[in-house]
């Protein structure tokens, strides 16, 4: 693990790190914020999934996030959102390949050789960040936006050994019904849509069964998002929430889009939802 940069940030430090990604067979990036209280202690810890064209940067630079973080006393971790470099299979378009990960293992050539981005999260930067960073291992939550909401909320319902809470912005809840998935899951994970359930957040909540005991869950959704109707859907998890009983905020806002003026305007709201359960 190399650190590229540190910064002075709120009375925490902001770093800058690579790493030899082992799941991904590449150079991968992420950033970690520390706030004042890591120096004496174990701290929760949040990782933020960005989404599609994304990088570790977006988050670390727009969202306004760690202002609260230091007076929450929590650790933030925000990964790039794929495999990069020359020898990383690639396509033209801005919804595939690079920068669009969808946090799956792929299983289709030529892709499965490094769009391995669950196993990444979820094993590999997971343990590399608790060997390194002083992380309380039973407070670890996960959040994301878009694309990267629809990661963490798949992350979340297979891992709740390892991530206590979620919530999201404005995420695919169901890339089994939008065009988004189609194209991702269909190249990464094959044509065979019965082994696609696996990394549908909606499908993922109806199979678990009764959820009455399950922690909330929060997400927020700008009505002025222009993919709302066709790719995000969120009627769909809310459907599937209620089927299980699981508790379940979700905010529609008026005029918001789908960008990082959204994301930070409601940034407050998650931190503390996340600390309100990892507490």
């Amino acid at each position: 693990m190399d650190l590229k940069s540190k910064h002075k940030c709120h009375g925490g430090i902001l770093s800058y790190y690579s790493h030899r990604g082992e799941t991904v067979g590449c150079v991968m990036n992420f950033t970690v914020f520390l706030p004042p209280q890591a120096e004496s202690g174990k701290c929760p810890a949040l990782y933020y999934l960005a989404g599609l064209t994304c990088t570790e940067d977006n988050f670390t630079t727009k969202s306004e996030a760690y202002k609260m973080a230091t007076e929450l006393g929590l650790i933030l971790i925000a990964p790039d959102t794929s495999p990069r470099g020359e020898h990383v299979p690639d396509e033209e378009g801005w919804d595939f390949g690079k920068g669009a990960g969808f946090y799956v293992d792929a299983t289709q050539e030529p892709w499965d050789k490094n769009y391995n981005m669950y196993s990444y999260i979820t094993h590999e930067l997971y343990n590399l960040v608790l060997d390194n960073f002083p992380v309380d291992q039973g407070k670890v939550g996960i959040f994301g936006h878009s694309m990267g909401g629809h990661g963490a909320l798949t992350i979340y319902l297979k891992n709740k050994d390892k991530f206590k809470s979620v919530s999201a912005f404005a995420p695919i809840v169901s890339p089994t019904n939008c065009p988004w998935g189609h194209k991702a899951l269909g190249k990464y994970i094959g044509e065979d849509r019965t082994l696609w359930a696996d990394h549908d957040a909606s499908l993922l909540m109806k199979a678990g069964g009764d959820a009455s005991n399950a922690p909330e869950i929060l997400i927020d959704q700008g009505l002025g998002d222009p993919f709302l109707e066709g790719q995000l859907k969120p009627e769909l998890f809310e459907d599937a929430c209620l089927a299980v009983n699981q508790q379940l905020t979700l905010r529609r806002h008026p005029g918001y889009d789908h960008g990082y003026f959204f994301i930070s305007t409601f940034m407050e709201d998650h931190l503390k939802h996340h600390m309100a359960i990892l507490r």
